[in-house]
């Protein structure tokens, strides 16, 4: 975003200029959230939900729904902030804000790992003969030496790359609408298989729907550019209209895709799951459309994921650094910014070598444990709309207050607590070891708990470093 000196400013510090209408927020949002996810994980969840991956978005949409209003009331109170943590922090206790936090990291951590790994298979598939490994280590190297150099970025290289997406998905839509009405697949646009058929198990679906969950990941990095907005009172708007629309392009992307190909086998002809465990973008794109259209998908998918890994690991790098300035991570290590690229050079090689880890990871083996730290912030956001208002505030008194500040978070924290029980138990067995690790290093910083830890809101300015990173 540009940053510009604003009058009014504290002298020597760079203020962060409010040129952000409420559609330039959504659109930066929904890059974030990388549209065209949902081919590449498509064919694990139609496998998953025996092929009703539109109700598993929609399962998941709905939950999203009641989180983003959670999401607005707490920026309205913290418009200077934008995380699970911080709110939690405000809300409940500060030493809980740190767990949301430590939990949420990752997310923070895996998500360019993710990016890698879909980058690797798009190559994978135009260049069978070269090992899968070969291309994970190269764009590891890529994205870590640009992000070591520079880690600035543009609303408008966003916008630009999203409507490539979105016109390349709107593109496929309208080929397979054509095939539909040939006569394949279900042989009609209108029909309730995608949603619903003999052999549906809801708990299934369930399961289907903590995955997609994944999809949705970003839509509460609009709240980062609140400072940016040019009133705050859009960004719950924003908020909300960045779900609803990523959602709706979910559901309407997983309904053709899904009538099209009922059956998930297709994906995996001769018990092949190469594509089933990494991404089925490529191979739905050659199914639906030949060469053509499995050049304009994954050029989509390639640009979109791109500038999702480059933002993504740039936001760890962030994270970390400002978790190290606050010494609750050693400041020496990642508290460092190089004075010659004014980067925090050693937290861009440490994301760097977590994406390594895609040469034996696959995307299946991770989208379980990225959704066990989106899960946990979902549900404190929801609690923190309960501790602020209805606890902190005393705005319990009334039909309507106890409706918006009790019942809907609750709703919204139930909804969130029924995926989270359902993540696969190498999740919860993964993500549960991550956060007891939290728990005894914040045992060490709170001398067994007699004190409160630091803050490490990643949207806090960083003194020698708000030049360079947003």
């Amino acid at each position: 975003m540009p940053e510009s000196f604003v009058p009014g400013a504290p002298e020597g510090r760079v203020a962060l200029k409010r040129n952000l209408g409420m559609w330039a927020i959504v659109a930066l949002g929904l890059g974030y959230m990388t549209p065209t996810v949902v081919f590449d994980t498509f064919g694990m969840v139609a496998e998953g939900t025996n092929n009703v991956v539109p109700l598993a978005y929609l399962v998941a949409l709905i939950v999203m729904v009641f989180t983003a209003i959670s999401y607005g009331k707490m920026t309205s109170q913290f418009p200077s902030a934008g995380s699970a943590y911080t709110y939690a922090k405000n809300a409940i206790h500060p030493n809980v804000g740190f767990m949301v936090g430590w939990t949420s990291m990752l997310d923070y951590m895996l998500l360019p790992l993710v990016n890698i790994i879909i980058v690797a298979s798009y190559m994978e598939s135009f260049f069978p003969d070269i090992p899968g490994w070969v291309w994970v280590v190269a764009f590891t190297v890529l994205a870590t030496a640009i992000i070591y150099i520079t880690m600035r970025g543009t609303s408008n290289t966003n916008t630009i790359l999203l409507i490539i997406a979105i016109l390349a998905m709107a593109s496929f839509v309208v080929v397979v609408i054509g095939q539909l009405l040939g006569g394949a697949g279900d042989g009609t646009l209108v029909t309730i298989n995608p949603f619903y058929h003999e052999g549906v198990d809801f708990g299934a679906v369930l399961l289907g729907a903590t995955i997609v969950c994944f999809s949705f990941i970003g839509f509460d990095a609009v709240t980062m550019y609140v400072e940016e907005a040019r009133t705050p009172k859009v960004v719950p708007r924003a908020i909300m209209l960045t779900v609803l629309i990523g959602g709706a392009i979910f559901i309407v992307t997983a309904y053709f895709t899904q009538a099209l190909f009922p059956d998930w086998n297709i994906f995996a002809p001769g018990g092949d799951r190469q594509y089933m465990d990494d991404s089925t973008l490529p191979i739905i794109g050659e199914l639906v459309g030949g060469q053509t259209m499995k050049i304009i998908l994954t050029a989509a998918g390639f640009a979109a994921t791109i500038a999702s890994l480059l933002a993504s690991q740039a936001s760890v790098a962030r994270m970390l650094l400002v978790m190290g300035r606050n010494n609750v991570l050693p400041r020496k290590l990642f508290g460092f910014v190089n004075p010659k690229t004014q980067t925090p050079t050693f937290n861009v090689i440490l994301a760097g070598l977590v994406c390594l880890t895609g040469v034996v990871l696959t995307l299946a083996d991770i989208v379980h444990f990225i959704n066990f730290g989106a899960l946990v912030a979902f549900s404190f956001v929801n609690i923190s709309v309960i501790g602020w208002f209805a606890i902190r505030q005393g705005r319990r008194h009334t039909g309507g207050d106890i409706f918006k500040f009790i019942i809907m978070p609750l709703i919204g924290l139930a909804m969130t607590i029924i995926l989270w029980v359902n993540l696969s138990p190498e999740a919860l067995t993964g993500g549960l070891i991550w956060a007891g690790i939290g728990l005894v290093w914040l045992a060490i910083l709170t001398k067994g708990f007699r004190t409160q830890v630091a803050g490490f809101d990643e949207a806090q300015p960083v003194t020698g470093f708000n030049k360079v990173v947003k």
